[in-house]
């Protein structure tokens, strides 16, 4: 490990933006708050889109494009809508630029106006909805269960990769349905399938709740989320499901011929995840020597250095690590043979633990001779001798292994720093200690939420969905409160 590299408890800030840029998952770019995605970075998004992809689909979901800019007038016919995103929206006022009369470089040409201003997509609602007046006639013509991957803008002032930044990567789906039970079954459906990504992909238990009115998306009657614990003790929201109920659809009066004969207006869904879920992998299970990745997500599950101290050894050592290659990939692990003769080999034991690789063949002339190769952990750091005969298999298992251990270890984490607070003193202590999720009672205002986080920057992370409910006083407030919810400091 570099002496320029931070560990966790010195500066978890530092440390997280070490990874992202040592490990080459992305970088700072030209513009001001936007990102570069380099090709390991994006590899990851790859294997996460491919995997949320298929989940879409066997849900029923297809794929579709809307334009990147959107009509000002749009977003003026839904209230809360524009109010939510008024402050973070780009807008295109000319179409055209121009030389400039002193020679100094180009300036925008006043004649070039829009005679309507577009602002740059911050989400989709209002476009799709304006399209979707042209596809529904009748409740023949729904569901409609469309899905958007796209890249968004949104303004932001305080910025860092991944995580935030004024353009992201995303997908959106959009639906729309005939009645009300519809459209909150799939807003529910969808909350499961992107949990079920979270913890059996990303190997990251979440939480699953609703948002409160202050927290809610803008636009929607109910927010419902999913939300993970960081290694620093804050939350990140990992995915969000918004049951949207009829507000586009009165906004953009798109109406059906029910099957009673009676116009009615639909019923709509929207529900998204971005490229944070990078971030959120960063800092679930990454560690001071660097990227750890899960299996399922990584872009090269295993990784073979041959050791060789002269050219003849290269290609006997060479030789048998293609055949191994050959033999693994058969079982459909990614491997990648390093056989670069530019580096050695200590530095490509950096390297590929650096990047967060799961597994890590060693094989040189003895292992040849022995019929054997050193295998070693990323998740746990151990090594161990295989016989290569049985390798294929080993390399399988251990695989499976690394994934369930990151989510144990994950599970574990949250476990250990979840916290109940009975009083406001608890709840500031507990804060200031190590943060993490508390469970404590809140008197349901928007007042008392808002008040919390003017005097902690903890907000409520979500009103769990169980319905274990409990009695008690707020703990801000002192007023009665029916249940528990979840606060933390966030992402």
């Amino acid at each position: 490990m570099a002496k320029d590299f931070s560990t966790r408890e010195e500066n978890y800030s530092k440390w997280y933006n070490d990874i992202v840029l040592r490990a080459g998952l992305a970088e700072n770019s030209a513009v001001r708050g936007c990102m570069v995605i380099k090709p390991y970075g994006y590899a990851i998004w790859e294997k996460m889109q491919a995997a949320l992809d298929k989940m879409f689909k066997d849900t029923g979901h297809v794929n579709a494009y809307f334009p990147l800019f959107i009509p000002k007038s749009f977003f003026s016919k839904e209230a809360d809508h524009v109010e939510g995103f008024a402050k973070e929206c780009a807008v295109v006022t000319h179409y055209r630029l121009k030389n400039a009369p002193d020679g100094s470089g180009v300036v925008v040409d006043e004649d070039a106006k829009l005679e309507e201003e577009l602002v740059i997509r911050p989400t989709s609602e209002t476009i799709i909805w304006d399209t979707y007046r042209q596809w529904v006639q009748s409740y023949r013509d729904l569901p409609i269960l469309v899905n958007q991957w796209a890249n968004v803008v949104r303004w932001e002032m305080r910025t860092r990769m991944f995580l935030r930044t004024a353009e992201f990567l995303w997908q959106e789906g959009h639906t729309a349905h005939a009645t009300e039970q519809e459209a909150l079954e799939e807003t529910y459906k969808m909350l499961d399938v992107y949990a079920d990504f979270a913890e059996n992909f990303m190997a990251i238990p979440v939480l699953k709740g609703v948002k409160s009115e202050n927290e809610r998306f803008a636009g929607a009657l109910e927010t419902f989320c999913i939300e993970a614990l960081m290694q620093d003790g804050k939350a990140l929201q990992a995915g969000t499901s918004h049951f949207l109920g009829q507000n586009f659809a009165k906004a953009f009066d798109v109406k059906f011929a029910s099957k009673e004969g009676t116009l009615e207006y639909v019923w709509a869904t929207s529900w998204g995840v971005s490229t944070r879920l990078v971030g959120a992998l960063i800092m679930a299970h990454s560690d001071d020597h660097g990227l750890v990745l899960p299996p399922k997500l990584a872009p090269i599950q295993t990784v073979i250095v041959p050791i060789y101290k002269n050219n003849d050894q290269y290609d006997l050592v060479c030789q048998k690590a293609r055949e191994i290659k050959e033999m693994i990939e058969k079982r459909g692990v990614l491997v990648k043979l390093d056989d670069r003769d530019t580096h050695k080999p200590g530095w490509k034991f950096n390297e590929y633990e650096f990047k967060g690789v799961p597994l890590r063949i060693v094989i040189g002339p003895r292992d040849v001779e022995k019929g054997t190769v050193e295998i070693a952990r990323r998740d746990t750091l151990e090594k161990q001798i295989v016989p290569i005969e049985n390798l294929a298999q080993t390399v399988e298992q251990l695989l499976g292994d690394i994934q369930q251990n990151l989510f144990r270890r994950a599970s574990e984490f949250r476990k250990n720093n979840t916290q109940t607070a009975d009083t406001w003193a608890e709840f500031k202590d507990i804060l200031d200690d190590k943060g993490g999720f508390i469970m404590a009672h809140w008197d349901g205002t928007a007042e008392t939420e808002q008040k919390i986080k003017e005097e902690t920057k903890a907000t409520i992370r979500c009103i769990p969905l169980d319905d274990n409910k409990e009695e008690g006083r707020c703990v801000y407030s002192g007023n009665p409160s029916v249940r528990r919810v979840v606060f933390a400091r966030a992402y």
